[in-house]
């Protein structure tokens, strides 16, 4: 009976959600922002798992630019252990921006620009993002650093251009699945930092999935919003099957990928994860990373 009256409730409620997304999205960021009042410590995002960190550095003579990573959705660390090394031979300084991934994309745009000034301000950077990484990148780069038309509303570092890979500008329908993503992502967090009965809702409440489904309001005011000119956009898109090319990398599609004041994409022959990772050790150089090199020269990284 319980058991039914659970199921029962859970078929209501995605019932009720699928119709109602934005109040879905209101009630989530009220539950987080509840959690934070009423327990400051435990849902305070852990200083050892959350910022910018330094990765590698770059090799030989010194790069007139630096690079961010920028992870995506429920993303246990990995996504970045081929293209690492290969940006420190190919001389770059690389630093990775890792943030609480379920709450709303702005809130994670808002943590990278409390966490700006802990980069060196000497070089401008190129900010590389993997699926909604590359939202909040973009939700950044227009908000907070170099506004269209406005004085920027945090200092530093300034950014040259930004490098999207697989990232889904006009939403992706498999956010609706993050709930299957969600254990890998704390395991590998619990792994790190300890368990604790809080660390799901220290990552957020799953407003993110909400931002990232097609129409979403956070995506209609994010594509509405103007692009500054000083800041180059590029687009990698990964091409699972060359059959079926609308399916693009198997969670992105390939309209997806399109966004205002950016090239057509360059398309990999590799699923959403694969275009940066290798599945097995075995496998070759996930194809997106000699686009990104040369990507990077491209954006000034030769001057």
């Amino acid at each position: 009976m319980a058991l039914g009256l659970l199921l029962l409730a859970v078929v209501l409620w995605n019932g009720w959600a699928e119709r109602h997304p934005q109040q879905e999205r209101d009630l989530r960021v009220q539950l987080q922002e509840e959690l934070e009042d009423r327990f400051p410590e435990a849902m305070q995002p852990d200083a050892d798992r959350y910022g910018i960190f330094p990765r590698v550095a770059g090799a030989g003579q010194q790069r007139p630019l630096r690079v961010l990573l920028v992870h995506g959705l429920d993303e246990p660390g990995s996504i970045w252990a081929d293209l690492e090394p290969a940006l420190g031979a190919a001389g770059f300084d690389a630093w990775e921006f890792r943030y609480p991934n379920d709450q709303g994309i702005d809130r994670s745009a808002d943590l990278l620009a409390a966490r700006w000034p802990d980069l060196p301000a000497d070089r401008p950077l190129v900010l590389i993002g993997h699926s909604m990484g590359g939202l909040v990148i973009r939700d950044f780069v227009s908000r907070w650093r170099h506004p269209a038309a406005e004085p920027p509303r945090v200092e530093g570092a300034a950014v040259r251009g930004v490098i999207l890979a697989g990232t889904p500008n006009q939403g992706s329908d498999w956010a609706r699945l993050r709930v299957l993503l969600e254990p890998r992502d704390q395991w590998a967090a619990g792994r790190q930092s300890g368990f604790s009965p809080l660390a799901g809702l220290q990552d957020g409440t799953g407003a993110a999935k909400i931002d990232l489904q097609p129409g979403s309001a956070f995506l209609a005011e994010l594509n509405a919003r103007p692009w500054p000119q000083a800041v180059d956009v590029r687009i990698i898109g990964g091409l699972l099957l060359a059959s079926a090319p609308a399916l693009g990398d198997g969670v992105v599609a390939m309209d997806a990928l399109r966004v205002s004041r950016a090239p057509p994409p360059i398309l990999v022959t590799a699923s959403h994860r694969g275009m940066l990772a290798r599945l097995f050790e075995s496998d070759g150089e996930p194809p997106a990373i000699p686009v990104i090199l040369t990507l990077l020269e491209e954006l000034g990284g030769s001057e």
